[in-house]
């Protein structure tokens, strides 16, 4: 038997890091390892700049479960930039505005979103006490991807005693508004193998968080029998 802490992630909107472009911001189907450091991280107080609690951070072994991967939203931003030979130094964003003419074309860039989706989350390696109580009261507000998506539902964190992550997400708690089985997810997405499956690669492990360097890693994905 592990410890594992395990809670739950609901929110209406969802952001997922995935390859993205200037003009593009796409969302994979689920929150991935960045995802969860950051917003534990969050929970914890870690700032990105904190080097020393972003190595702690990395200690942590986990595996999702995908309950609702949700509907694709896409959002539209307009960008326009100005020549930096029309703004003094240092600038304003006033300065930037009204230097702007009509002969600077912005551009359309597109961000993508998840709607209505619900995961579970599974954490061994670490003090998953520390972590139970700091997700009960976190000290940063905590968000589903981008500051614009806020949990729909508390996070329920709860340490528990389980033969792997499969067995732990089992026991995650659902709120009441969610006519959902946490023993029957599409899939589960782990560091380590649970038997039959597939394994994918994703580009989520936080090398550097303020110039945001992610590398490589190997993702093992179980699907449950029946589902």
């Amino acid at each position: 038997m592990t410890e594992h802490l395990v809670f739950t992630l609901v929110a209406p909107m969802g952001a997922f890091g995935d390859l993205a472009g200037h003009e593009q911001r796409g969302s994979a189907s689920w929150p991935g390892r960045s995802a969860i450091l950051g917003l534990i991280g969050a929970g914890l107080g870690i700032r990105r700049d904190d080097v020393a609690g972003q190595k702690y951070l990395n200690i942590w072994h986990m595996a999702v479960s995908v309950l609702h991967q949700g509907m694709v939203l896409n959002d539209f931003h307009t960008v326009q930039t100005v020549p930096s030979a029309r703004i003094k130094r240092p600038a304003t964003r006033a300065d930037a505005l009204n230097a702007l003419t009509h002969a600077d074309n912005g551009l359309i860039t597109r961000r993508s979103y998840r709607m209505d989706c619900a995961f579970g989350v599974a954490l061994w390696g670490g003090d998953a006490a520390r972590l139970e109580a700091a997700l009960k009261a976190p000290h940063f507000v905590p968000y589903l991807g981008r500051k614009n998506c806020p949990l729909s539902a508390p996070m329920a964190p709860k340490c528990l005693n389980a033969e792997g992550p499969v067995e732990a997400l089992a026991e995650i708690t659902l709120p009441p508004f969610l006519s959902l089985d946490a023993a029957a997810p599409l899939f589960v997405a782990s560091d380590i193998p649970l038997g039959e499956g597939r394994s994918e690669v994703r580009h989520d492990i936080p090398m550097d968080r303020e110039k945001w360097h992610f590398g490589r890693r190997e993702v093992h994905i179980h699907q449950p029998e029946g589902q």
